[in-house]
């Protein structure tokens, strides 16, 4: 039954990773510890070596159809290796309700530039030069690897997202870039978290497969629908993704501090 289990949540972690170009954590994280009772630690920790095998199937099934920019994809995820570190560092210095609020106005907000997108100019188009191109691209593995090391993930969206909006891709090749880009941090963060123990190889015994089985089954789909069809997609994900994110509260103990008036004792409001 666990195993059965696995597999399942590999399959829409995969279905989501290639349909939309994103790494799965969004699935599988809340998955394993809702319905397999896994850590929280543990369950990020799996999860990034889902993430890296999501990469590499969604990069090669959109590479099938023509849908990945090599290059693009390239200066991005070095550059997002540099700038993880920085975000991790950040991170530290927040209070992980205020980073999810931030991410979450973050996401709405992209959603609504991928909705006015038709009527946005882009700074180039996708046939521009190189040396053109590259500082987008430089600034953009900045963001994502920034984004990605504060988070925890993010960063496929966000990629996507700035190739789209400043480099004109359509959203195949925007997504495909995208699954391609986030292999090198993935398996950064994978080995991270298997020298530290957060890694369960028990689950991802029966993880992994599902999670092949519906990345191709995902960016099959994808390439079926039309580029508006997809982007419709694509911005409704990142909208209720960022609604979800926004939703999140201070803990208890915040908000009761901040009932109190100053000088007011704490027992004598209880």
């Amino acid at each position: 039954m666990i195993h059965a289990l696995n597999f399942m949540i590999g399959v829409l972690a995969g279905l989501l990773g290639g349909l939309l170009g994103i790494g799965g954590s969004a699935a599988i994280v809340p998955c394993m510890v809702e319905f397999l009772g896994t850590d929280q630690h543990q369950a990020h920790g799996t999860s990034m070596v889902a993430v890296v095998l999501i990469g590499t199937a969604g990069a090669l099934t959109y590479a099938r159809h023509g849908s990945v920019d090599i290059t693009a994809s390239a200066i991005v995820a070095v550059t997002a290796l540099v700038a993880a570190p920085l975000g991790a560092r950040f991170a530290t210095s927040l209070p992980a309700w205020k980073l999810k609020k931030s991410f979450g106005l973050l996401l709405v907000s992209i959603a609504g530039l991928l909705i006015a997108k038709p009527y946005l100019p882009h700074l180039f188009s996708p046939g521009a030069a190189l040396w053109i191109k590259a500082p987008v691209l430089l600034v953009c593995g900045v963001l994502t690897g920034f984004i990605a090391g504060m988070m925890g993930g993010g960063a496929g969206s966000i990629t996507a997202c700035v190739l789209i909006l400043f480099l004109g891709f359509d959203q195949h090749t925007a997504q495909g870039s995208a699954l391609l880009a986030m292999i090198p941090a993935g398996i950064t963060g994978a080995l991270a978290h298997w020298r530290l123990n957060n890694v369960r190889g028990v689950t991802l015994a029966s993880l992994l497969p599902g999670v092949l089985v519906g990345t191709f089954l995902g960016g099959t789909a994808a390439h079926l629908l039309n580029d508006t069809n997809l982007r419709i997609l694509f911005t409704a994900f990142l909208f209720l993704l960022g609604i979800r994110y926004l939703s999140s509260k201070a803990p208890a103990s915040l908000a009761n501090d901040r009932d109190l008036t100053p000088g007011t004792d704490r027992r004598s409001s209880e």
